[in-house]
């Protein structure tokens, strides 16, 4: 790709830290990326200029020479003439061919612009984002919308050019014939209202299809990422069902969009065809009257050819711009997403201790404390406070296949409104006192980037990435081999390593598919050791292997952890034996505390690790 004028690449497209899309309206949002393009969207209009202008400039050149030629019969003439009308045809390719490359470029620039916007700003949300948008809806931004956003920003630069081109040639025409010159300048506008009924529901039909599109996507994650688990319980052909019936209705409303589609397409070429046929009969009635000479009339007749390109420019930029809006009114609802949080707060301090009001939980510095409760749901949501997460949650999606017209509309109303309420509830509880102290400071007043970094929470279902094997247990990329070859010994997962051909550089299948559940469990373990965090909390981090591995687990865990703050959630008596501290929860709180032999007696902390050991 070529330089930009300052002197550095634009692709792929940089994203500043501070650059904010426009999210107060669709439209702004449209008028903020065709600005963020920069030189590119002006470049794409000039040169689409350079392409359209010559095009309507050859009726009239052409016409010069014909009356040049048979009207005086003057060859020197017709021969200049001819000259200038072929290199004016010239312009018109080059500009072509520049037009379609800045279309290219700018093209290619959206699409991984919006796919790096779309990225950053996931990041940014963190676990937030299931509780803003559905997953459909940030995949279909990321693909099908990015794409469109390509399609409408062309079509701007294109209708430009086309207007331009159109007031040339409407210019000429009146030079030539006021009165026709008149009738063509009137009719265009009122051709283009007499369209608009058709675009209203164009735009219902693009919103409803964009809509189902964005589940049905849903539905796909959710089937591949769940397959194993369908597939142990028989479900496959369940959720084949609500597959096939979701993509029976997206077919249906990709019928109708296209449909409306045809009709503005159809509306578009039949108005133009009748502003031809106007023009070639009063350009036919001037000639007999001797108003206009052959050249004249040959011109008109260009212009009316001509004419049908700006005009269809016209329709298929009302059309692009629509699904623009519809596109754009959907990623707002992602980008226009914010985390609860406050922006900065004080750091969290050395070797902190932890305490948890709701349970009654202390987490002492340096200690490793296993957390044992009947109520798996219990510790999760400690497991979540200890590192500031909200609850669980995903945005309003209430099932419309039997609902129509206004009644849909309606439903789509309420969910944007429940999604504004959720995010509303979520600054509010951000805000408030969080409930879990760090040495005396509650969670609010800290600054959660920093408390991420050094409270990290390790869940059973945290994802893996397709990689290699080094990526898989140091995602970043800033640990030395040595600390990842310790912390993969330290979560007994050295057959990984043995089994894979190449080793480090070994391959992993997005979410570990290949590898057994014990084995991800162990990757997962894997890279939240090698982060050696200030404050480590582990859910169930053995519940997918054998007893055998788990005693080794243990034994390592415990070495690999030793004077680092650990809370370690399970029922596994063989991990909960070498646990410093142990913390028995009834109803969610703490009733008991102690090591596993001072609580071995105790019937609640008996009877949750009896059944630790069934697994």
């Amino acid at each position: 790709m070529h330089a930009t004028p300052r002197g550095r690449y634009d692709f792929p497209p940089a994203i500043p830290l501070d650059a904010r899309p426009d999210v107060r309206s669709p439209s702004r949002f449209l008028f903020w990326l065709i600005r963020s393009y920069g030189w590119v969207v002006p470049a794409m209009t000039l040169a689409a200029s350079s392409w359209l202008i010559p095009a309507a400039l050859t009726p009239w050149l052409l016409g010069r020479a014909i009356d040049a030629g048979v009207a005086r019969g003057d060859a020197t003439a017709t021969l200049g003439w001819l000259a200038l009308l072929l290199a004016v045809i010239a312009v018109g390719v080059t500009g072509g061919i520049l037009f379609h490359t800045f279309a290219v470029r700018m093209w290619l620039l959206g699409i991984y612009g919006i796919q790096r916007r779309v990225s950053r700003h996931a990041v940014h949300l963190g676990h937030v984002l299931n509780r803003r948008v559905p997953t459909g809806e940030v995949l279909s931004v990321s693909s099908s919308d990015s794409d469109q956003f390509g399609a409408t920003i062309e079509s701007f630069g294109h209708v430009i050019a086309a207007a331009v081109s159109f007031v040339l040639a409407s210019a000429l025409m009146l030079s030539t014939s006021p009165s026709l010159g008149a009738l063509v300048l009137v009719a265009t506008p009122v051709l283009l209202l007499a369209s608009t009924p058709v675009l209203r529901p164009l735009t219902r039909a693009q919103s409803a299809e964009r809509t189902e599109s964005s589940s049905l996507t849903s539905l796909a994650s959710d089937i591949a990422t769940g397959l194993r688990i369908l597939r142990g319980i028989g479900g496959e052909r369940t959720f084949a069902r609500n597959y096939e019936r979701q993509s029976q209705k997206v077919r249906a409303l990709g019928v109708r969009l296209g449909t409306w589609q045809a009709v503005v397409e159809a509306t578009s070429i039949l108005l133009s065809g009748l502003l031809l046929v106007a023009l070639v009969h009063l350009g036919s009635l001037s000639l007999l009257d001797g108003d206009l000479s052959v050249g004249e009339l040959i011109s008109f007749f260009g212009y009316a050819v001509f004419l049908t390109s700006p005009m269809q420019t016209f329709f298929d930029f009302a059309q692009k711009w629509v699904q623009g809006l519809v596109a754009a009114q959907k990623t707002l609802a992602f980008l226009g997403s914010e985390v609860p949080w406050a922006p900065s707060g004080a750091p969290l301090g050395p070797d902190p201790m932890l305490h948890d009001e709701v349970s009654g939980v202390t987490v002492q510095p340096g200690r490793m404390l296993g957390v044992v409760s009947a109520d798996p749901d219990a510790t999760a949501a400690l497991a979540d406070r200890l590192g500031r997460y909200l609850p669980d949650g995903a945005p309003d999606a209430p099932d419309e296949e039997d609902l129509t017209g206004r009644a849909r509309r309606l439903a789509r109303r309420e969910r944007i409104a429940a999604r504004a309420r959720r995010a509303a509830e979520d600054a509010e509880l951000a805000a408030r006192p969080w409930g879990v102290t760090a040495d005396g400071v509650d969670y609010a007043r800290l600054d959660v980037a920093d408390l991420r970094r050094r409270v990290v929470v390790s869940h059973t279902g945290a994802s893996l990435f397709s990689g290699t094997l080094q990526t898989a247990v140091d995602p970043w990329g800033t640990h030395s081999r040595e600390q990842a070859e310790r912390a993969l010994l330290a979560a007994a997962a050295e057959d990984i390593y043995e089994s894979l051909p190449g080793g480090w550089q070994g391959r992993i299948d997005e979410k570990g598919r290949g590898l057994s559940g014990g084995q991800r469990q162990r990757l997962v373990l894997a890279r939240a050791l090698v982060q050696d965090p200030d404050v480590l909390v582990l859910v169930e981090p053995t519940s997918a292997v054998d007893a055998h591995t788990e005693a080794r687990i243990a034994v390592r865990l415990a070495g690999h952890r030793r004077g680092r703050t650990t809370v370690v959630v399970t029922a596994s008596p063989l991990l909960l034996r070498h646990c410093d501290d142990i913390s028995l929860l009834v109803d969610g709180r703490e009733v008991a505390r102690g090591t596993h032999d001072e609580l071995h007696d105790h019937p609640d902390y008996r009877r949750v690790i009896t059944r630790g050991m069934e697994h």
